[in-house]
């Protein structure tokens, strides 16, 4: 459930019974043709999806990130990694406080690596609090998945094309992309970035058929399922 459905006394009842809460990692960057908001958008409705039939609350999306290689495209907003360290241990602290005792990061943008180890430190802390990152698009069997249908698939190619994060009016390009040189790219300075990669697709078709894409969704809303009903430690 999510806690915007929610009031403070609904919320209050359910801790009593439940320890667990997802907070689901997202951004705000450049993904083609698709939404500005693909990463949010996913990290949040996996997050939903996979809690819902546990009755375990989902805390609203962070919708930004760490990203200043795309910063070369308007919408892009990046935070300073100090910055990010500091919003998400501001949050942890916060569940923590309210009584969750298990936090799932579900996360969905790459450049939030650096949220994984502030979450682990974070979580050496506590006694009576423990956290797991995980990275949805890139789990064990979603990635199997992903690579079944179709092993090129890239940031802002078919593999985060779904029909909740497609923009009315923004056409998929018709040609594959090819797949980028990432530590070419990772020396390049945001306007460059923007050169090399146009279209901000960074490897693969931009849409595959939904039966295929549907699927892929499917499994990673399972996995992401698994990682809440454990282990914990």
């Amino acid at each position: 459930m999510h806690v915007s459905t929610l009031s403070w006394r609904q919320l209050e009842a359910v801790l009593a019974e439940e320890d667990r809460a997802v907070l689901p990692l997202g951004s705000t960057e450049q993904h083609a043709h698709l939404s500005l908001c693909t990463d949010s958008i996913l990290a949040e409705r996996m997050a939903v999806e996979a809690a819902e039939p546990l009755g375990v609350p989902v805390f609203p999306v962070l919708p930004y990130g760490i990203t200043p290689y795309f910063t070369g495209y308007p919408g892009t907003v990046s935070l300073r990694v100090e910055t990010y360290a500091r919003l998400l241990t501001d949050v942890l602290d916060n569940l923590a406080r309210m009584g969750v005792g298990r936090i799932l990061l579900v996360n969905g943008h790459g450049g939030n690596a650096p949220g994984g180890a502030v979450a682990t430190e974070w979580a050496a802390g506590q006694d009576a609090c423990r956290v797991k990152i995980h990275n949805w698009w890139k789990a064990p069997r979603t990635l199997e998945k992903l690579v079944e249908i179709d092993p090129v698939g890239s940031h802002a190619s078919w593999s985060e094309n779904f029909p909740w994060t497609r923009v009315h009016g923004s056409e998929p390009a018709a040609e594959p992309s090819p797949p980028v040189d990432r530590v070419r790219m990772a020396s390049m300075t945001p306007r460059e970035v923007r050169a090399y990669l146009g279209s901000g697709n960074m490897g693969g078709r931009a849409q595959r058929p939904d039966e295929e894409v549907l699927s892929l969704w499917a499994t990673g809303v399972d996995e992401t399922r698994e990682q809440l009903e454990g282990p914990w430690g």
